[in-house]
């Protein structure tokens, strides 16, 4: 019990929470890319963290392609960009369609002249069930767009930043790749497998004028339950045991990716949670696994 008061403080100085690999500390430095006059395409542009770094980016002086399969939110979003729309074109696109996605680059560079990152913000979430009772199908569909969605984006790309002066992938993975969430199983193995997809692309891409950055968000205010078709409404009970967590703003979440983007960060996790329980995973997996586990199995029917 000591020692674990003692990694929970550790974890709890500033230090502790820059979600720092050794990787990260030892690697060169190189030149970053800045997003001003950079054409960026942005997956999930339609709501949630995607719209809100549609927005940033634009504000930033980047040209953006927001790329969404929901074609009534994408224009909202184009609404919202004002007058900065100017710099928008939105892409109705199902990122687990290879043909619509093969046919995007094209569509990109016709409007903007050049494609030079990528964000894969596009993502959703399982029911709320054990693996027992979910269905093959709707295993399928996180998989297909957690996973094949993001390498389906990259491989159409990537050929494209290969001829760029300079590019950058990010991609976003989430604490659920790198610890289990009762009632996610299923979400948290497909990014899982987006994470060590981006972290080979880093390795990869090495020496080259493509980098890569993984981003990890903890809880972020957005509607991914709503998107996913996913109901977790589970009275005043289940309220009070999730008041301790406080999801980070969508905005501030854009805006710290966007930031690490520019300081070509090999991994960022995004949310104080994220940063605390990966390292606490780290020290202590069966002990992250119970706490997780106390945390959010009320969410789950039984």
């Amino acid at each position: 019990m000591i020692a674990t008061v003692q990694v929970y403080r550790l974890v709890q100085t500033k230090q502790a929470f820059e979600c720092l690999s050794v990787e990260s500390i030892f690697q060169k430095k190189s030149t970053v890319m800045k997003v001003k006059d950079k054409t960026i395409i942005v997956t999930g542009g339609a709501n949630g963290i995607g719209r809100e770094l549609v927005l940033a980016l634009l504000r930033k002086g980047s040209r953006v392609a927001a790329v969404d399969i929901n074609e009534e939110a994408l224009k909202e979003t184009m609404s919202l960009a004002g007058d900065l729309a100017v710099n928008l074109s939105v892409h109705r696109v199902n990122i687990t369609d290879r043909a619509q996605v093969e046919a995007l680059p094209a569509s990109v560079i016709a409007k903007h002249g050049t494609a030079d990152a990528l964000i894969n913000n596009a993502g959703i979430i399982q029911p709320f069930v054990r693996v027992n009772d979910l269905g093959f199908e709707a295993a399928e569909k996180v998989m297909n767009v957690n996973f094949y969605g993001t390498l389906n984006m990259v491989k159409v790309f990537l050929p494209y930043f290969l001829n760029r002066p300079e590019a950058h992938i990010v991609n976003l993975s989430s604490m659920g790749g790198f610890l289990p969430v009762p009632g996610q199983t299923i979400y948290g193995a497909s990014k899982a497998a987006a994470k060590l997809l981006t972290e080979g692309l880093y390795a990869e891409l090495a020496g080259t004028n493509v980098k890569v950055t993984l981003v990890v968000p903890g809880a972020i205010a957005t509607n991914i339950t709503g998107n996913s078709g996913v109901d977790i409404s589970m009275g005043a009970d289940s309220d009070k045991k999730t008041q301790g967590i406080k999801p980070m703003p969508a905005p501030e979440a854009a805006r710290l990716i966007i930031e690490g983007m520019e300081k070509d960060k090999y991994r960022m996790c995004v949310g104080k949670d994220a940063k605390f329980l990966v390292r606490l995973y780290r020290l202590s997996p069966g002990y992250a696994t119970n706490l997780i586990v106390r945390k959010m199995s009320h969410l789950l029917k039984q």
